[in-house]
């Protein structure tokens, strides 16, 4: 079958899609009587009838349907492998690895994500989450090429990039803890009898720098998810962003604690975001315009 075309395959889909071949050429815009010969010369490749000629409709035979699917898949194939030359021809990479924030609200970014699939559908994409230093690390020493990353860790100077958003934090403690019977401003002498649920990170860039943390026991973890569960199971308090409790804190499996102060500062804080790159690399023309995409709008209109 060394002579087997994408020609033959495309209009092989074609009769097969249309029921026919006149139907065939019209949706091609060809002569029917190359239609025909593509067939012909296709099932003369692979030794087989592909249509039942003897019907009014030119339906598939049976080894016309075994061959469907596979003949669909080269195609799309085929079309992608040439899309994705074309695009590294003028530039475009092949792949492209976005590092995202687990705190950062993913809702808001998935506007840039769908514009950005459908300019470039060859860039093959990875959206790596990670966490606070972690998520810097994963830009500044890879596998990110850019990324969406809280802006207090070190090395941050080795990035460049804008701010995006911020994200608001929240204490919360299950309403059966006895933290979360207390109303009004908590000291922080009450919060550190209680055990709090902390998150940290894998990377060495906020090593040693613990923020907000006041209790005399805690329970460390690397994953927003488990904490978010052992919060509503009581196992401590814990902040959080809002946006990610907001509909337990309205269901009442939350209540929000008011702590007098945060790192020495009144209030729960707001932890900034930016869009990040490292100033040592370049983009591509996909990654340019995603950075871009990122950097020009706050989150709510990302």
């Amino acid at each position: 079958m060394d002579a087997l075309t994408l020609a033959q395959l495309k209009v092989f889909l074609a009769v097969a899609e249309t029921g026919g071949f006149a139907a065939a050429a019209r949706k091609l815009g060809r002569a029917q009587s190359a239609v025909t010969y593509q067939i012909r010369n296709l099932e003369r490749e692979t030794g087989v009838a592909l249509f039942d000629r003897q019907t009014y409709r030119a339906g598939l035979t049976e080894a016309g349907r075994a061959l469907l699917p596979r003949a669909q898949r080269i195609v799309e194939d085929l079309t992608a492998f040439r899309a994705q030359a074309q695009g590294m021809a003028r530039g475009l990479e092949a792949e492209l690895t976005l590092v995202v924030e687990a705190m950062f609200p993913m809702d808001e970014l998935l506007g840039a994500l769908t514009e950005f699939q459908a300019l470039f559908p060859s860039v093959q994409t990875r959206v790596r989450v990670e966490t606070l230093g972690a998520a810097v690390e994963a830009v500044l020493d890879g596998p990110g090429d850019m990324g969406l990353v809280i802006s207090f860790a070190e090395r941050i100077d080795e990035l460049a990039g804008s701010l995006v958003t911020e994200v608001e934090l929240v204490a919360v403690a299950a309403p059966q803890h006895p933290v979360a019977q207390i109303t009004g401003p908590l000291e922080a002498e009450i919060l550190r009898e209680h055990v709090q649920l902390v998150l940290t990170d894998r990377s060495t860039l906020t090593q040693g720098r613990d923020r907000g943390v006041v209790g005399l026991r805690t329970w460390r973890l690397a994953d927003l998810g488990a904490k978010h569960a052992m919060l509503l199971a009581g196992l401590g308090w814990g902040s959080m962003p809002r946006h990610m409790v907001a509909a337990d804190l309205a269901a009442g499996r939350l209540v929000e604690l008011l702590p007098q102060n945060w790192d020495g500062r009144p209030g729960m804080p707001r932890l900034p975001v930016m869009a990040a790159r490292p100033k040592a690399g370049a983009l591509g023309v996909a990654g340019t315009w995603l950075f871009e995409r990122l950097s020009r709008a706050p989150a709510d209109a990302i």
